[in-house]
């Protein structure tokens, strides 16, 4: 029987991506189809190289040749990744950067901090281009949190300005305010102040390609948050809270910031930090110290999914005191957590820019 690469392609429109409900030949997802002899090749290009369906499409893949061509075909998927984004080429802001996350919370000690560091590290983690900026000016945690108190980052003059190279470290981009200031001595800014500094870390630095920025906003709602929603094109936001009633009653402002009509950036879901503790010798069991439930009943209310419950680890504020965050462990518990949520988090934007396609039919967006 001879096979061709039409009929490859037929079989793979049985195959449909699951979370953006077309098959991957719509899709544009099916790259270097070749037949030699018994031998079928191609490669599936993911919206993310984070895709926590990958191996689903995969299997998903193999199944349509082996039904609509041939059974005893020997099937080789390639599995890679372009990055979607929403970003218009008019975008002159962070140009080279596909996508812009900010993480939020609506007070502050939820460990918005932790959670955004250690999902950028496991974005990084899964082959994706990112990038980390601290912009908690009153509070910076990150040069801590990366073992880099004492460091200062590098720079050039050109045309009478000063940019900067943004650190690389544990696979990602990273800049704090904490780089420039004295971090023993409060830093006494008013808002304008500290809004100029923090474009200043977004502009003036060389960023280069980014698949995916992430950034680690001040708690509430107050003038820097409102400062760097409203100037930067942002792709979506997480909201970072724990169990208990009286910070997810905060949850609400954030969201409601986040939804103003004046802001309207979607809100990719709302993470569960310090949702429950699992003893090491009963790695089985599961107890709910602040309470059971509370932010996937929020979440449902508001409409948003529940993308991340992370555990109670010691592990991960010894991680933070020593420079090295959690995830770099790949033997540690938390880190299928974070992995989780960071595959979560790539599959919401996957979404999210996908639907845009729809209804602009994509113009204008970067590839």
């Amino acid at each position: 029987m001879s096979i061709n690469n039409s009929q490859i392609i037929d079989a793979l429109r049985h195959v449909d991506d699951p979370d953006l409900k077309k098959d991957l030949v719509t899709l544009n997802m099916i790259e270097n189809v070749k037949v030699d002899g018994n031998t079928v090749s191609f490669a599936v290009v993911l919206t993310t190289p984070a895709c926590p369906l990958k191996n689903q499409i995969r299997q998903a893949c193999v199944d349509a040749i082996h039904q609509y061509v041939d059974a005893s075909l020997t099937v080789e998927v390639e599995m890679t990744s372009k990055v979607t984004s929403r970003r218009q080429e008019t975008d002159m802001m962070l140009k080279n950067v596909k996508n812009i996350i900010a993480v939020g919370s609506g007070k502050g000690g939820v460990g918005k901090s932790t959670v955004a560091v250690n999902l950028a590290v496991a974005l990084a983690k899964s082959g994706a281009k990112v990038g980390l900026i601290d912009a908690d000016i009153y509070g910076p945690s990150i040069p801590m949190m990366f073992g880099m108190l004492n460091e200062r980052p590098s720079g050039y003059d050109k045309d009478g300005k000063t940019y900067v190279y943004p650190f690389e470290k544990f696979g990602l981009k990273v800049l704090s305010i904490g780089f420039f200031v004295d971090q023993s001595k409060a830093l006494i800014w008013r808002g304008p102040m500290a809004s100029m500094a923090l474009r200043q870390l977004f502009n003036d630095a060389e960023w280069g390609m980014l698949d995916y920025m992430v950034i680690d906003l001040p708690p509430g709602t107050g003038d820097i948050p409102l400062t760097l929603i409203q100037d930067f094109p942002l792709t979506g936001a997480i909201i970072v809270s724990t169990p208990q009633q009286v910070a997810i009653a905060d949850v609400r402002k954030a969201a409601d910031m986040f939804r103003n009509d004046k802001i309207n950036i979607p809100i990719l879901g709302l993470v569960e930090n310090m949702s429950y503790f699992t003893p090491p010798d009963a790695p089985g069991k599961k107890y709910y110290i602040f309470g059971e439930g509370g932010c996937k009943k929020f979440a449902a209310e508001l409409n948003i999914p529940l993308i991340g419950e992370i555990p109670i680890v010691p592990a991960i504020a010894e991680s933070g005191d020593a420079g090295v965050p959690v995830t770099m462990d790949d033997n540690s518990p938390v880190t299928a957590a974070f992995t989780s949520l960071a595959e979560n988090v790539a599959q919401q934007i996957a979404i999210s820019n996908s639907i845009r396609e729809i209804f602009t039919g994509g113009d204008g967006a970067v590839k």
